[in-house]
């Protein structure tokens, strides 16, 4: 156990343990949204947010009544919430445009563009300075990005791998505004249920007009996907409500040897020398900005 400043308790090899477990869930939830077959990707992303609007709802359920604690709305959150449903929702829907595309590693790492987002988002929605060296990893992680999209003249080509790309954008944003809902002591359980009710609903016109008949498998394998997502956003709650992000936020990149691991034996899948380079370089830039955040806070 170590202590913050405030007092505050840290468990980080608990913090740890939950954040790899994270990585492993989520890793996994590409590998079973790719399993699943030749579906709509849009019909994918609704069994991922159907899964986690249920569990969210009944512990929001359980914190108003079992607990009579009070659901916190603070005034001009709104905003917020909806910003981060809708950030959310094209990030989970062009995570799984990429997933069904390109190899789960590829797209595992353009998801992993979030925190280089979230920094850039944080200078408009915060008021974040950025400094130095964690701009400059920005810059070199949105060059390691090209290694992984190939940008080509055809650009039906690269569709996919720009999709994953703005799909990590969309995930930057929606955790910078968690970030600000968090300080306005919003009730989590709200923001999740919030943004699971908004994706759910803005897929419901597609799933209504253009579902694609499913075997009993192909729902089985979906729901195991939002059960894995569901998993991995449980584990990274109580991942950083044991320890701060500096001293863990590294071990989120797991998911990548997790994505790797779980392609090349599933579906074959072996990166080639380009998307490895990307991925030296965007890891890189991600143990740059976690070590100089970790040496700041001394």
């Amino acid at each position: 156990m170590e202590k913050s400043d405030t007092g505050v308790q840290y468990n980080i090899t608990k913090g740890i343990a939950c954040l790899i477990f994270s990585a492993f869930c989520f890793a996994l939830m590409a590998a079973l949204a790719r399993l699943a077959g030749d579906l709509p990707f849009v019909q994918k992303a609704f069994f991922r947010n159907i899964v986690a609007f249920f569990v969210s709802l009944s512990i929001l359920v359980k914190l108003k009544i079992r607990n009579n604690e009070k659901i916190n709305v603070p005034k001009g959150a709104f905003k917020y919430l909806f910003t981060r449903a809708l950030a959310g929702t094209l990030g989970v829907f062009g995570n799984f445009y990429a997933i069904d595309r390109i190899p789960i590693a590829d797209a595992a790492i353009l998801n992993k563009m979030s925190p280089f987002f979230a920094i850039v988002f944080s200078l408009f929605l915060l008021g974040e300075k950025i400094a130095p060296v964690p701009f400059a990893a920005v810059i070199a992680a949105f060059c390691g990005s090209i290694f992984i999209v190939k940008p080509s003249v055809h650009i039906l080509d690269s569709l996919p791998a720009i999709a994953g790309f703005l799909g990590g954008a969309g995930a930057g944003l929606a955790y910078t505004c968690v970030r600000k809902l968090g300080y306005m002591k919003t009730t989590g359980a709200l923001v999740i249920v919030f943004f699971s009710t908004f994706s759910c609903v803005f897929a419901l016109p597609f799933i209504i007009f253009n579902l694609e008949p499913m075997t009993l498998t192909q729902v089985l394998i979906l729901i195991g996907a939002g059960v894995a997502a569901t998993g991995g956003q449980f584990g990274i709650t109580y991942a950083y409500y044991n320890a701060p992000a500096r001293d863990i936020s590294i071990y989120d990149y797991t998911q990548i040897i997790f994505s790797s691991a779980l392609g090349f034996f599933m579906f074959g899948q072996i990166p080639d020398v380009y998307s490895i380079i990307g991925y030296v370089i965007i890891i890189s830039m991600a143990v740059l900005v976690f070590v100089y955040n970790k040496r700041k806070a001394l």
